[in-house]
């Protein structure tokens, strides 16, 4: 059985993770939306950066995003302006953090998603007068939830595995930022291996599902053929 500990460590992880993949959606759809249809050469840079953070190890991104975050950085100089304090070792700054990380396992995915549809589906509709917005949401949207699919259940997914760079950024607060794959060390660390291994089992069991839920999908049966 689960520690209240651990229960409330885990409950802390699905509200980090809903909350990381819902601004996720929101911020990534319009930014892989135009990675994919522009024609900019900023497009490359963009490209690469939103990339980062899988090549990138978490240390090193947690490290520069508590300077950023922290007293002496100037993001953290706006939000101290702002009257909302610094955001390294709280809630909010391990959303920032996670939203950064997980950036790329939810744009990309909407990305190839987008780069699916037909580009004659969108022409014809722009011979009908549509205009940009009108074809996004009439012809991309419907056409790419698949992908929305994907890169949500992926941001999900990521988010709840994460270590460096919540530690580097959130530290590991109890009931405040010390999420499960935290409480994980925290057992390994006390010898604590029953415990350990039941969170453990936990994330395992749940990204074979992720996975399987993906690739099920992908499955011949289950595509359609646009003519």
């Amino acid at each position: 059985m689960l520690s209240a500990d651990d229960i409330e460590t885990l409950v802390l992880t699905i509200k980090l993770a809903s909350l990381s993949t819902a601004i996720l959606l929101v911020i990534g759809t319009p930014l892989a939306w135009w990675l994919t249809q522009s024609q900019s050469r900023v497009r490359h840079l963009a490209n690469a950066l939103v990339a980062l953070p899988l090549v990138l190890p978490p240390s090193v991104l947690g490290f520069y995003l508590l300077l950023l975050l922290g007293p002496q950085g100037w993001i953290g100089h706006i939000t101290q302006q702002l009257g909302l304090g610094t955001l390294p070792f709280t809630f909010a700054g391990l959303v920032v953090a996670s939203v950064l990380y997980s950036l790329p396992f939810v744009v990309q995915p909407l990305q190839t998603a987008f780069a699916a549809i037909p580009l004659s589906l969108l022409e014809a509709a722009a011979t009908l007068r549509a205009g940009p917005i009108d074809r996004f949401f009439s012809i991309a949207l419907p056409l790419a939830k698949r992908g929305f699919l994907n890169a949500g259940v992926l941001g999900f997914a990521h988010t709840l595995g994460e270590f460096g760079v919540v530690l580097m950024v959130g530290g590991n607060i109890p009931n405040q930022t010390r999420v499960i794959s935290l409480q994980i060390y925290n057992h390994v660390e006390a010898l604590e291996y029953p415990q350990a291994h039941q969170l453990a089992l936990l994330l395992l069991i749940f990204s074979f599902l992720v996975l399987l839920l993906i690739y099920s999908r992908q499955s011949p049966s289950n595509q359609s053929v646009i003519r």
